[in-house]
Order: structure tokens, then C-alpha cells, then sequence
């Protein structure tokens, strides 16, 4: 069963101005880009509940659980905008990088879809079989939707990619990039799946992830030798760190398992302070450095992804590289195709 599409808004993403502004200062200083959703839910139901023998570990009524995907959605949202403000935490007026639109949502009454891999004895949700049902490809190609989200389960009972990106110019996503699970359209779009057992802070740890890819990929992490890691400008010099995932010294802005001030994976709450220049970060290292710890994010899982993609090079940043003025980076997000069309770097080459 089917619950009908809801039609929430198909404008087209805002255009840039326009005036003798060069195309540097025009991409820096334009509107937020907006960021079109298409929405997909699996309530697998029995007896007006979820059907924990299908979840594995969720059984709510029917009614609870689709009020908690719309809360849990617009948290979402909410927190991605408030992300893509530089440096928010002091300017709440400080302009979006981002703007999401919800432009359709489809709720199925039944399991995901899934298949059985040779080597892997845990079911694999079908990937492919979700954009026929959904019928993703009319979202992509003629709504010009750029995200499907996923709602579903996890609960140990199947495999799930977190983000999963499908493109003329290949897969750069958290999943094992196979080049055949999703249908390759004339755009790149990226399908997230999310766990209704979980919460937003969960999800939008998918999005990170995603966007670290992307930067990583962008900035030449996948084909470098391990040695050069620690020397490239977003995984070395924004982030800190090496091969090793852990953050060296001095401290520099982090990412998303790692605050400045951790010491192993996920350590989101620590309140040991270490001196770090995420809130002045430079290329250069020639920032500020102050004492950092977790109150700075309310010792929070959401409220650290928050909090350090405000410190992202966003709209109207004036950092520099060298000679080179600084991109804002979520343009990566929004303008795949040209950045890779034109082979952007994370800095303005003209």
C-alpha cells in the first residue's frame, strides 16, 4: 500500500545575481543554494504497528512512528541549514550556505526491498528496486530533486549504506561505490538512509560523512600517498589528521567522530580542554588558538556536527591560500556537476 505523493514545492534552485561582480565574488557572496528533497518511508505494519519481526527493533503503532520521521525530518533540515551559517555560534543572522526543499514524499506499508549477496549472509537493502518502486529516476530527472531520503530500519537485520551517491562522474559516497546499484542519470543525485529506531543527530551524521567524502575526493585525498595526507587542505590542514583518523598537533578543527579536544572516535562529551583554532581556522595555521572543549557544543552529539560545520569555509568566507581565495565549500554540495565539469579545487583559481 501507498499513502499519495505530497507536491510540497518545485521552484528551481535561486539564481545567482547578477552585475559586474567577477565570478569569484559572485560564487562567495550569491543566496544560499537550495537543496531538493524527495522523501521515501517503509512502514512495514501488522496490526496497526511496526512490525518489530521485519525491524528487528522497532514495534510502535503506525501513528507514532510517521510523527516521529516528520519531527525527526525537520530536524534534519534544521540543523543542516544552521550548519552551513559560518560561524553561527556568533552571528545568528549570519547568512545559509543551504536550503532544503521537501518536493515529494511516498510512504510504503511494507518491508524495504532487499537482496541476498554470496558473500554476506545479511540481506542488502535493494537500492535499485527502491528508485523503480518510488519511481526516483521522474524525481531526478524531470523534479530535479538532488537528495533521496530514505526512511526505514536497521536493527540487525539489514545492510544499509549511509549515503549512497549516484553520478556521471562515479560514486564518491560512504558505501562501497559500486557503479551499478543505483541508475546513472544525466545529473548526480544521493540517496540517504536513515533509522527511525535512531534520531536526527544519527542522520545528519550521514550527511558529514557524505560531505567529507566529497571534500576528500575534491581535494585529491583518494589518490594520494599516506604521507601526503597531513599536507592536503581539508583532511591535513582543516581537519588535522593523518591515515590514522586520529587528530595530530596542533589542533585544527576536527570532523565529525572527532571535536578538537578527543582522543578516539565518537568522544563528542569530553571536557578536557586542548588549544585549537577551530574558531579562527587559517590554512596557514596563522589563527588564533583558544581553549576548547565540549560546553562549546553543549557536550552534544548534534550540537557538535552544528558547531563545527559553522566553522566550514562557507558564504562570503575571506580566507585565503596561498595566493587563492578560499571557495565556499558547500558549493560541492549543490554544484557537483560543474565543480567536476570545470575540475573546481577547494580554492578560487581565477
Amino acid at each position: 500500500m501507498i499513502r499519495p505523493i505530497f507536491l510540497f514545492c518545485a521552484c528551481a534552485c535561486i539564481s545567482i545575481g547578477c552585475g559586474v561582480e567577477t565570478q569569484s565574488q559572485t560564487e562567495l557572496d550569491s543566496p544560499p543554494d537550495t537543496i531538493r528533497v524527495f522523501i521515501a518511508s517503509y512502514f512495514p505494519i501488522s496490526d496497526g504497528k511496526i512490525d518489530q519481526s521485519v525491524t528487528g527493533d522497532w514495534g510502535k503503532s503506525l501513528e507514532f512512528t510517521q510523527a516521529k520521521v516528520d519531527s525527526v525530518t525537520n530536524r534534519i533540515i534544521d540543523a543542516l541549514e544552521e550548519g552551513s551559517r559560518m560561524h553561527g555560534y556568533k552571528d545568528p543572522q549570519a547568512p545559509k550556505s543551504l536550503v532544503y526543499k521537501i518536493i515529494g514524499r511516498k510512504e510504503f506499508l511494507e518491508p524495504l526491498p532487499t537482496y541476498l549477496r554470496p558473500e554476506n549472509p545479511m540481506p542488502m537493502t535493494d537500492y535499485a528496486k527502491i528508485m523503480a518502486q518510488t519511481g526516483g529516476e521522474s524525481w531526478v530527472s524531470d523534479q530535479n530533486a538532488d537528495e533521496i531520503w530514505i526512511w526505514g530500519y536497521h536493527g540487525g537485520v539489514i545492510d544499509l549504506w549511509e549515503s549512497n551517491m549516484s553520478s556521471p562522474y562515479g560514486d564518491i559516497s560512504n558505501s562501497d561505490r559500486s557503479l551499478d546499484d543505483l541508475p546513472v542519470l544525466d545529473k548526480t543525485y544521493t540517496l540517504f538512509h536513515y533509522n527511525y529506531q535512531r534520531g536526527a543527530a544519527e542522520a545528519v551524521e550521514n550527511h558529514l560523512h557524505q560531505f567529507e567524502a566529497v571534500l576528500n575526493a575534491v581535494d585529491g585525498r583518494d589518490d594520494a600517498a599516506p604521507e601526503e595526507w597531513p599536507n592536503l587542505l581539508f583532511w591535513g590542514k582543516f581537519v588535522g589528521s593523518d591515515t590514522t583518523h586520529h587528530l595530530l598537533d596542533p589542533r585544527r578543527a576536527g570532523w565529525s567522530h572527532y571535536p578538537p579536544n578527543a582522543e578516539s572516535d565518537y568522544q563528542w562529551d569530553n571536557s578536557t580542554a586542548v588549544s585549537s583554532d577551530i574558531e579562527d581556522w587559517r590554512p596557514d595555521g596563522s589563527g588564533s588558538f583558544q581553549q576548547i572543549e565540549c560546553s562549546r557544543w553543549k557536550c552534544d552529539h548534534l550540537g557538535w556536527f552544528v558547531y563545527w560545520m559553522q566553522n566550514m569555509p562557507g558564504h562570503g568566507n575571506t580566507l585565503t591560500y596561498g595566493d587563492f581565495r578560499l571557495r565556499n565549500w558547500w558549493t560541492f554540495l549543490t554544484q557537483y556537476d560543474k565543480s567536476q565539469r570545470e575540475n573546481w579545487k577547494l580554492w578560487l583559481e581565477d
